[in-house]
């Protein structure tokens, strides 16, 4: 992109809505994505910042009033500077508190049976906060008529002040949809953004009880708890406790003034020249911070996000929103499981189906190119499905996938042996063809017509053969023609007066036996085929097999990484409310994580039999799919043992 668009405007009923235009660049995107998302009070520099991140001196709106320039959600997708084959995905948000939108600021909606009140700034922030999952940063701005303190410089901070950007956020989303009313805040920790905190116009020095602090110990300090339970002391650490539960990752970068007040309203035209190089330094390790410490979004269980999904789950989050619902990140992940695995689906056979029209081209083949170019194929296509599947709990699409994949490929199979009959047919046509115009002229109808009828056809039979030792189709072919010509055949021998009725009578005997043991080769041929066919089916499925067992065992390790993560970030804020003396909150803190390890083993065994499931259902298809062949084999090996019964001759 060149420039940035708009992802989620605000309707004229004042709610939240996808832009199209948008979602269709999303679509586009088929490589991984990482997202950064900034969110803040309007008028606060968040779009210079955002611009910087995408290597532009412009592009995202800047404005110089007191007017907020950008509206809902703006959208710009670029290159990611330091991680190939990766899209970065900057969203700038629109300021939040300002005083332009107060009249649609609150909207009414019906939330079960009772009257509620959404603020638009609280969507924006959940939407901003859900659909990043990945770096989110809060550009602030100190209130510098307060004590130059700095607790009073953290308290003056439109975050703390007001808490419920954050606080609320429990309200707005949740992770799992089994109880509505549960509080599941505490699995926010898997799933919640890096946090970046910008602080602009800083001009203090940082010292905390005489000594020099860093950016990060300055944050720290800002949402440092305070002893105690009045209401006002609960007040004070509600927004702090908040920040250090659901943001376990956290940044402070300060910067100072960018340049005099004069440059101020004109960001976009200066030359870096212009700038304060203290406020350059800090915008450089800024940006190179993000680019480094970003990782690529992912979904529950380590779920990899492409640029399609992120567009989905926005859209997702956005109605939810739109309907006065709570966005809830289980139902979310479901419902792009659906679309995704439909997706996957189509583009395994994609990928099967156009493998096979150019060898089509070359029909017709032997039935072990077919098979080979097969079993690679749907290796391939297997692939594709598992690249961009998830969540398939049940086998379901893989099943489809499977089925369709087997479908195709019968399909190809009778298109192979249609090519293979219509050139065995041609063949034995031309061949054949002087001895039908010999036939036509009498040269058989004259004693000892009927032995030069039989030499005849023998070299077309050698000629035959030394032209279609590798045709599927080619001793089925043989069998009918000799069929055909034993009409002729019997008529010639009757009517040949040089031989006695013996002769004839041994003749007619030998002429049988040599049409049933070309029967007898065409029924064999037919049983190699299908004993070929069922081990291509074998190598496919135990590939398959070995695909699903890699993502299990891929999926399952993130799953277990998230939870490690998270259990560690519990155990670091466990640990610090000891060590600040808040006893009470740590040993609380304590039953917490007891909950959260069970409910993490209980979903790790979950997962691991429902895999184990389809692995077994899978395997099941097949032997059904095998038993139905074994039987087809036996009934033809019935067939060909009762032929060799009597016994033949060759011709």
């Amino acid at each position: 992109m060149d420039k940035p668009v708009c992802l989620i405007d605000t309707g004229s009923d004042g709610k939240l809505c996808v832009q199209q235009s948008a979602l269709q660049i999303l679509q586009k995107i088929q490589q991984p994505v990482v997202v950064v998302a900034m969110v803040g009070l309007y008028r606060t520099g968040k779009s210079y910042l955002m611009n910087r991140l995408a290597g532009q001196q412009a592009g995202f709106a800047l404005g110089s009033t007191v007017e907020s320039k950008t509206k809902g959600i703006w959208m710009w997708c670029v290159d990611y500077p330091t991680k190939a084959g990766t899209t970065l995905v900057l969203l700038d948000t629109e300021g939040l508190g300002d005083v332009d939108k107060a009249e649609c600021a609150v909207w009414r909606v019906r939330l079960k049976g009772r009257e509620s009140f959404r603020h638009m700034d609280e969507d924006i922030t959940a939407v901003a906060v859900k659909v990043s999952l990945d770096r989110a940063e809060l550009l602030q701005e100190p209130r510098r008529h307060h004590c130059c303190g700095m607790e009073r410089i953290a308290r003056g901070t439109e975050l703390l002040r007001e808490p419920r950007y954050v606080t609320e956020l429990t309200e707005c989303i949740k992770v799992k949809s089994s109880n509505k009313d549960a509080d599941d805040s505490s699995e926010f920790v898997k799933f919640f953004p890096s946090f970046i905190w910008a602080v602009r116009d800083f001009t203090l020095e940082r010292n905390i009880d005489g000594k020099d602090a860093t950016e990060n110990e300055y944050l720290e300090f800002a949402i440092k708890l305070k002893p105690g339970t009045s209401k006002k002391v609960m007040e004070y650490n509600l927004p702090r406790e908040c920040i250090q539960k659901f943001f376990p990752s956290r940044t402070c970068f300060t910067f100072p003034f960018p340049t005099t007040k004069e440059n101020l309203s004109c960001l976009e035209s200066l030359d870096p020249a212009e700038l304060f190089p203290d406020f350059l330094e800090v915008t450089g390790r800024f940006c190179k911070f993000v680019f480094n410490e970003s990782h690529v979004k992912k979904l529950k269980d380590g779920i990899t996000v492409t640029g399609r999904v992120l567009g989905h789950l926005a859209k997702t989050y956005v109605d939810t929103i739109s309907s006065g619902a709570v966005p809830c990140l289980e139902n979310a992940v479901i419902a792009m499981a659906m679309i995704e695995n439909e997706a996957a689906v189509k583009e395994g056979l994609e990928v099967y189906q156009s493998g096979m029209e150019k060898m089509k081209d070359s029909f017709p083949l032997e039935l072990k190119n077919v098979s080979s170019k097969h079993q690679r194929l749907s290796k391939m296509a297997t692939q594709t499905f598992m690249k961009h599947s998830f969540r398939d709990t049940d086998g379901k699409y893989l099943k489809s996938l499977e089925e369709n994949v087997n479908k195709l490929f019968d399909g190809y199979l009778c298109q192979n042996e249609q090519a293979s009959k219509r050139r065995c047919e041609d063949l034995l046509s031309s061949l054949s063809a002087p001895m039908t115009e010999n036939f036509k002229q009498g040269s058989y109808a004259k004693p000892g017509g009927y032995d030069l009828f039989c030499k005849d056809l023998e070299d077309i039979v050698k000629k035959y053969n030394s032209q279609t030792n590798k045709e599927v189709k080619a001793e089925e072919i043989l069998e009918e023609f000799l069929k055909q010509k034993s009409v002729d055949s019997k008529a010639i021998l009757q009517a040949d007066k040089k031989l006695t009725e013996n002769e004839k009578k041994i003749k007619e005997e030998r002429e049988k036996a040599a049409l049933l043991h070309q029967e007898v080769k065409a029924k064999e041929e037919k049983q190699r085929q299908l004993e070929e066919k069922m081990e291509a089916e074998k190598q496919s499925n135990e590939e398959r097999m070995r695909q699903m067992k890699v993502k299990m065992d891929e999926e399952l390790r993130l799953q277990r990484e998230e939870a490690d993560r998270a259990m560690d970030s519990k155990l670091r804020e466990q640990a610090a409310l000891l060590e600040k003396g808040f006893k009470d909150k740590a040993d609380r803190m304590g039953q917490e994580m007891e909950e959260f390890k069970r409910r993490n083993a209980e979903a790790e065994s979950n997962r691991a039999k429902e895999f184990s499931e389809m692995l077994e259902n899978s395997n099941r298809r097949h032997e059904e799919s095998m038993a139905m062949m074994m039987e087809q084999h036996r009934e033809q090996m019935q067939a060909i043992q009762e032929m060799n019964k009597g016994g033949c001759c060759i011709l």
